[in-house]
């Protein structure tokens, strides 16, 4: 089997991977690269051009954005059983790449104080706040899972940022974001996932 070499900051998006790669279970290698000049070298940014974490290789394969790995990863190791079949991908990939478009932009802008001007809603993804949280609200409402009865990638993504936007305030802590994050989030590759991360934090923090 082919390495896993995961590049990340435990104060980044790299949490999300971290998650999906305790939800895979293969042994991977976790290369920690502060912010700053050392993700900035051209040794990282052969890896990924950005200069931003997270990024993993695999084998010969290079994968950047957390979108990406988390469904990369589902389909490299289908044992893990993370990616609906074929068949039944229409919710998994609409919400993953809901998670992606709209729903980021939408937090990150609401975590920057950005507001987005009434005559210029047609050039964002998701239009208003209140109309991207009720659409958030009804998909993980529906179902146990967003993308229907099994556990999969896109629960680790949407559910991530649902964390996140919570935790910071860019998401109102509605009772079905509570009750759905309680499910995806107490899982024992979530709860190890962040374990590592927070170790890796106070170790950056004590050198």
């Amino acid at each position: 089997m082919s390495e896993i070499v995961f590049y990340t900051n435990p104060m980044s998006r790299g949490r999300m991977v971290r998650w999906m790669l305790e939800e895979v279970g293969v042994p991977y290698r976790a290369e920690i690269v502060p912010f700053g000049p050392p993700m900035k070298t051209p040794d990282y940014r052969s890896v990924n051009p950005l200069g931003k974490v997270p990024s993993i290789r695999h084998g010969d394969n290079v994968v950047t954005e957390v979108a990406a790995i988390c469904a990369y990863l589902a389909d490299a190791f289908p044992e893990a059983h993370l990616a609906p079949p074929p068949a039944d991908r229409a919710s998994y990939y609409r919400w993953i790449f809901f998670a992606a478009g709209p729903l980021e932009a939408c937090l990150v802008n609401r975590a920057l104080g950005v507001t987005v001007p009434d005559d210029k809603r047609g050039m964002v993804g998701y239009g208003r706040y209140e109309t991207m949280l009720d659409t958030l609200e009804a998909a993980v409402s529906a179902s146990d899972y967003v993308a229907g009865k099994a556990f999969t990638a896109a629960d680790v993504y949407v559910g991530s940022h649902i964390g996140w936007g919570m935790h910071t305030g860019a998401i109102e802590k509605r009772q079905a974001f509570t009750d759905y994050l309680g499910r995806v989030g107490s899982r024992p590759a979530a709860r190890r996932a962040a374990e590592l991360d927070d170790a890796a934090a106070a170790a950056m923090q004590n050198t």
